[in-house]
């Protein structure tokens, strides 16, 4: 039986919840005219670039990996797949991504997805006290301790990002 959440959650936030995890919900008003997600967040929340990380799904010798790296730079492919221990990577299929994680572009979180994904999360990460990722929705920001990040989603650490 599926289990209810309440109004304004989504698995992103009951995954916290349920594991007693330090952290603060912001969200503002997404504008549908805006294709950066990430670059949006940022400027809403007014946080640095730097702290707020975008959630991108690749394909890392044909599984479906997910990348949190700064919305201020970009995935490094090759890193990704060194980090994970693969060969060759690249972004996946938009509807795959979603089809698996459950979440819709521009809202895909790193936490609650409906198939746990291997992880990696940018070394960056670790210079802040709290980063934001996405809570499942668009419009919708988790702000939390990186290394709660890592250890909830089972990330490795490495540098994946560019620029």
């Amino acid at each position: 039986m599926a289990r209810k959440q309440r109004p304004g959650s989504t698995p992103a936030i009951v995954a916290l919840e349920k594991a007693g995890t330090a952290f603060s919900v912001h969200s503002y008003d997404h504008d549908p005219a805006v294709a950066s997600y990430g670059t949006e967040a940022a400027e809403a929340l007014g946080r640095d670039p730097a702290q707020v990380f975008k959630t991108l799904v690749a394909e890392v010798d044909g599984a479906l990996t997910v990348a949190v790296v700064p919305v201020s730079g970009s995935l490094d492919l090759k890193a990704l797949a060194a980090a994970v221990g693969g060969k060759r990577a690249a972004m996946a299929d938009p509807a795959a991504a979603e089809r698996t994680t459950g979440y819709v572009r521009g809202g895909i979180s790193p936490l609650g997805q409906r198939r746990r994904l291997p992880t990696a999360l940018d070394a960056s990460a670790h210079s802040h006290a709290t980063i934001c990722v996405s809570a499942g929705r668009r419009g919708l920001e988790v702000e939390l301790a990186p290394g709660d990040l890592a250890a909830l989603t089972g990330a490795v650490v490495a540098p994946i990002a560019r620029g």
